[in-house]
């Protein structure tokens, strides 16, 4: 392993950011999102915890569920921004930030998806299920009029 691929794998703030940053894009693109949503919810939820990241307020969603108004926390991790779904506490205690600006932006990095997913397994303990249900649904089978199922 090269000196940069080591460094990529200390459980810093600045990789561990990065990391989520490189989750969160993908996820918004992948077929089965679901995994690595959970990954940056919980690695996110642990930075909290240990105090390396914090929650700074509410925005509105812009994608909000089923036509209605929904809101975020928005979570300071290092030099990135991302948001994470609120708890009750969070509306009691958290300020609203009105919507989200457009012109704040994440800092561009390049670490690939498998680092990344390492680096945040490594950190939250989380295990991908590599067998997932049957990815080829059985077909159904369809009787005569008349014939029993059983």
């Amino acid at each position: 392993m090269d000196s940069q691929a080591k460094q990529k794998m200390e459980l810093t703030v600045s990789n561990l950011s990065q990391a989520i940053f490189t989750v969160n894009r993908h996820a918004k693109t992948a077929i089965n999102p679901k995994f690595l949503y959970t990954l940056k919810k919980n690695a996110l939820n642990k930075m909290i915890q240990e105090k390396k990241a914090n929650k700074t307020g509410l925005h509105f969603s812009r994608n909000p569920k089923f036509s209605q108004q929904q809101s975020d926390v928005l979570v300071e991790c290092g030099d990135y921004t991302f948001h994470i779904p609120p708890t009750k506490e969070d509306f009691e205690h958290l300020p609203h930030l009105g919507h989200l600006d457009q012109h704040s932006r994440n800092p561009k990095t390049r670490m690939s998806l498998n680092l990344a997913k390492q680096l945040l397994q490594e950190y939250t303990g989380l295990k991908e299920d590599k067998n997932p249900r049957s990815t080829n649904p059985q077909k159904p089978v369809f009787k005569k009029l008349g014939d029993s199922f059983f």
